[in-house]
């Protein structure tokens, strides 16, 4: 990524990711990880969205703590802090464009799987919540997209949206931070730091902003479509370089 311009898209892909996990609940790394990915790499791509995840988590959370179910969210935590360093292995040791490719699959299945909703009695109940917390820390950790297993327990276990959300922004905080004690954080420099924070914040007051006027079934449209086209984007560049 070179100079002013590369800062600024990573900053405007940013502020859409968190406008739309603000509004949504779910789907920052589902919109942004395939575009970071492409601008700065598999590692300080996945890294940075890590970190705005946990970042726009916490900020949905400071509101909404009082709302958490931590019983309920113990064993998906838990799973997927025993994934995660595999997921960080995966990471470092698997060649650039099969990586992509890698990232690029897992997003648009992921995408395709919370569109369908799918059904299974194997994502229900304490089981479930392993079986989706273990697969979530391992696809957060390595390619930067946790939520959609989470968001598929949270449907076969019957979750209103009101439930999910806060949960999901806990979850986002502690995957996020698991993945990052693992991986470090991504190399960017200092006004891109800055640019990122005001691109979070930003993304979080528009996002809270729009929630009054957007309806959750478009929301989770929009963020669905460009999940889909970034993952298919990301496929290609890395089948490019194979």
């Amino acid at each position: 990524m070179g100079g002013w311009s590369g800062e600024l898209l990573l900053g405007l892909v940013v502020l859409l990711g968190a406008t739309v996990q603000r509004l949504a609940g779910i789907g920052f790394a589902l919109v942004a990880s395939p575009v970071l990915v492409l601008l700065l790499g598999p590692h300080d791509g996945v890294t940075l969205a890590n970190f705005a995840a946990l970042a726009i988590s916490a900020i949905g959370l400071a509101g909404s703590w009082r709302q958490v179910r931590p019983r309920a969210m113990l064993p998906l935590m838990t799973a997927a802090a025993c994934t995660v360093p595999a997921g960080a292995w995966v990471a470092a040791t698997v060649p650039e464009p099969e990586l992509l490719a890698g990232i690029g699959v897992l997003v648009t299945a992921a995408a395709l799987l919370v569109i369908r909703g799918v059904r299974a009695a194997a994502l229900r109940g304490v089981g479930g919540a392993v079986v989706a917390g273990a697969t979530s820390g391992l696809m957060n950790s390595a390619a930067g997209v946790g939520g959609p297993a989470v968001s598929l327990y949270a449907v076969n276990s019957g979750w209103t949206t009101g439930e999910f959300v806060p949960n999901a922004q806990l979850y986002g905080v502690v995957v996020n931070a698991f993945s990052l004690a693992t991986k470090g954080l991504p190399g960017l420099s200092a006004p891109a730091w800055g640019l990122m924070a005001t691109a979070l914040a930003g993304g979080a007051v528009a996002g809270r902003l729009l929630a009054a006027r957007v309806s959750e079934r478009r929301a989770r449209t929009v963020v669905l479509g460009l999940a889909l086209a970034g993952g298919l984007s990301t496929f290609v560049k890395g089948v490019s370089g194979l």
